[in-house]
């Protein structure tokens, strides 16, 4: 459902929307915002209530959603790319890892 609210706030203004807003900022804006939130969500988890480190979390989602939203992407092949590492370890994964393709 947070895939389609960020889908049906794309036609909204930017006056309207902070969703708008980011997207009409382009990578450059959603990548400073998902930095700075994954910036919050570290302290959280470092020291933070379980309350704190669920908003934090939260935050990280949504602009993360928000940047798949630009390139087109979907939080359904998000989810089909992790369900095809399921059962591998991370390090034999990262290693086996083709180049990213631009």
């Amino acid at each position: 459902s947070l895939e389609a609210e960020i889908l049906s706030r794309q036609g909204a203004t930017s006056e309207r929307s902070y969703t708008r807003y980011l997207l009409d900022g382009g990578a450059s804006k959603i990548g400073e915002k998902v930095t700075e939130e994954a910036g919050e969500f570290v302290e959280a988890i470092g020291s933070q209530s379980a309350e704190r480190v669920a908003s934090e979390a939260a935050d990280v989602v949504y602009h993360l959603m928000v940047g798949l939203r630009l390139r087109g992407v979907s939080w359904r092949q998000v989810i089909e790319v992790l369900a095809k590492r399921s059962g591998q370890s991370g390090h034999e994964e990262k290693a086996n890892r083709s180049a990213p393709s631009g």
